[in-house]
């Protein structure tokens, strides 16, 4: 299309435009790893992963402003997982991590069934040995 002063051009310069979405939060530039939308009727902010297409009511936050993200008073926050990420360690997780390391620390007699020296010759107050920790028995009142 062309006008009295010649061909029509874009006001914004095509260079400038990225096509990688950006955080919607004020002065933050890094680009979105997450969409917000807040559900009105059931007092609910719902994180998820980074949608599909840009849509005018829901926000585009970055990694830090997702993880730092709090709700109003009464409201729930709901935390969407897309499966890509790694999933935070659970107390189970860390329980059979606990379970395995001491594992690993038993003496190998121990665990055999052999005697070994264990609390003999050990302090009263120790109740056993198992690698490098010590069990100690609390003091009897």
């Amino acid at each position: 299309m062309e006008s009295r002063r010649g061909p029509l051009k874009s006001a914004v310069p095509s260079n400038i435009v990225s096509p990688v979405r950006r955080c919607s939060r004020t002065a933050c530039g890094r680009p979105a790893v997450a969409t917000l939308t807040y559900v009105y009727a059931d007092s609910t902010a719902v994180l998820g992963p980074l949608a599909t297409y840009a849509e005018p009511h829901c926000y585009d936050l970055c990694a830090e402003h997702s993880e730092r993200l709090t709700a109003p008073r009464g409201w729930e926050v709901v935390r969407l997982t897309d499966g890509s990420a790694p999933a935070r360690p659970s107390g189970d997780d860390l329980e059979a991590l606990a379970n395995a390391v001491r594992e690993a620390a038993r003496p190998q007699e121990r665990a055999a069934g052999g005697g070994g020296n264990g609390a003999r010759g050990a302090d009263p107050g120790e109740g056993g040995r198992r690698g490098h920790l010590r069990v100690l028995r609390s003091p009897e009142p």
